[in-house]
């Protein structure tokens, strides 16, 4: 006999939850004990076990629905995101000079990724870097201003310094709140993509950066055969 049918004997609830865990059929078995068992409920008045399960099995329910929602939404996101950049990368590899994917670029961040801000800086001397809508500058320059960023050859993204801000958009810094930035790189560093949005938040330090790094790794293999 177990220690649950031995009559007079008090239990401790440690005692009746090892029971119940180790014996899951008990109220299959045993139905009538499930009626007689009430819960507290939030409201204060006292629930049936049965009551108290299909609450909680509702409240899984919405919770499940919610997150499936969620990753439905995910997915038509990722999915416009994507085909967005296919259309970016498809149209920068038809592209034959330096202008035209700066234009092609620019166009596409500010129509279809509804990029708020956005600029491109080229490193290296005026006059021996074909025109385009890119800002070009020194690399002593960038690095007096942005060396920070340059040098971590990844994409970051958060808040930065006015002074970087100001090298980077320029008369817009003021109105900047977050940035995502990557270096340009094919052997050596050759420029930046930067872009930018009034909301403090919109560009956090943990948000994901594989968007703008992607498109980046397509510049660095495109662009470095137009600059001369």
């Amino acid at each position: 006999m177990s220690n649950i049918d031995k009559p007079g004997k008090e239990l401790s609830e440690q005692q009746v939850s090892d029971f119940l865990t180790a014996n899951p059929d008990f109220f299959d078995r045993h139905p009538r004990v499930i009626e007689n068992l009430e819960l507290p409920h939030e409201s204060g008045k006292a629930v049936s076990l049965i009551e108290r399960q299909i609450s909680v099995l509702r409240d899984r329910n919405i919770e499940m629905r919610r997150r499936l929602n969620n990753l439905l939404e995910s997915a038509r996101t990722n999915d416009k995101l994507f085909e967005k950049t296919k259309r970016l990368v498809l149209t920068i590899l038809e592209s034959k000079d330096l202008d035209s994917v700066v234009s092609v670029l620019y166009d596409s961040l500010g129509t279809d990724f509804k990029v708020e801000f956005h600029n491109l800086i080229l490193l290296g001397e005026v006059d021996k870097i074909p025109h385009s809508h890119a800002k070009v500058v020194g690399l002593d320059e960038a690095n007096n201003a942005i060396g920070t960023l340059l040098r971590t050859n990844r994409a970051i993204c958060g808040v930065l310094r006015h002074d970087e801000l100001e090298f980077l958009f320029g008369e817009d810094a003021p109105k900047i709140g977050s940035v995502a930035a990557v270096p340009l790189c094919h052997g050596s560093i050759f420029g930046i993509l930067a872009i930018g949005n009034s909301d403090p938040n919109r560009y956090r330090s943990s948000m994901g950066t594989l968007f703008l790094s992607y498109i980046a790794e397509v510049l660095n293999r495109v662009a470095p055969k137009l600059l001369n």
